[in-house]
């Protein structure tokens, strides 16, 4: 069972907030229905749709997926889902790599949304993860994922490298996503 203590930050003054990094539960999955749905489709994002309960299943029922959620004051603050064995890397073409398939943050949290946020981070800290699983599965930290469109400034905030070639469009999603990944940690 993972259960990480981590630290996120409160948006009105920057003051360290402890948090708690944990495998994806009902309440979690609950959480985001009855509190953030609303809010996500009022404000148009585009992950307003996403079926967590269905992450949350086969996260218990396959040994290829796994998902995560950060919790604070005792309220989901945000949400990842990873494939661990089906993706090969761009960069190291062949090499197995850790694919973020969905990464959300609560409404609350983004900027766009709620200025200033209720906390910082959330996103910065389930990438991270992310890399660490990357790291514990002897992939050296390569993660990839398929940004949305509004999310493609994050990543590259966070200097993960852009490849605009044709790529695969989630099922749900009409129009190709642009992939983004990090290469092979060096030590």
């Amino acid at each position: 069972m993972v259960r990480l203590s981590v630290e996120l930050r409160r948006g009105v003054d920057n003051q360290a907030i402890p948090a708690t990094l944990l495998r994806l539960t009902s309440k979690h999955v609950e959480d985001f229905a009855m509190r953030w749905q609303l809010r996500l489709e009022e404000a148009s994002e585009e992950d307003k749709y996403w079926d967590w309960h269905f992450k949350q299943r086969i996260s218990q029922t396959r040994d290829n997926y796994e998902a995560y959620a950060v919790e604070c004051e005792g309220v989901t603050q945000g949400l990842m889902a990873l494939e661990t064995l089906q993706h090969r890397s761009v960069l190291a073409p062949g090499e197995p790599l850790i694919y973020v398939a969905r990464l959300s943050s609560a409404p609350w949290n983004r900027s766009q949304i709620q200025e200033p946020p209720r906390f910082r981070r959330v996103g910065t800290l389930l990438l991270r993860f992310s890399r660490i699983r990357s790291l514990a599965l002897g992939y050296k930290g390569r993660v990839g994922l398929h940004a949305l469109p509004n999310a493609e400034g994050f990543y590259e905030r966070r200097d993960m490298m852009r490849f605009d070639f044709p790529a695969e469009a989630y099922a749900d999603d009409d129009e190709p996503l642009t992939y983004f990944e990090y290469p092979s940690r060096r030590r």
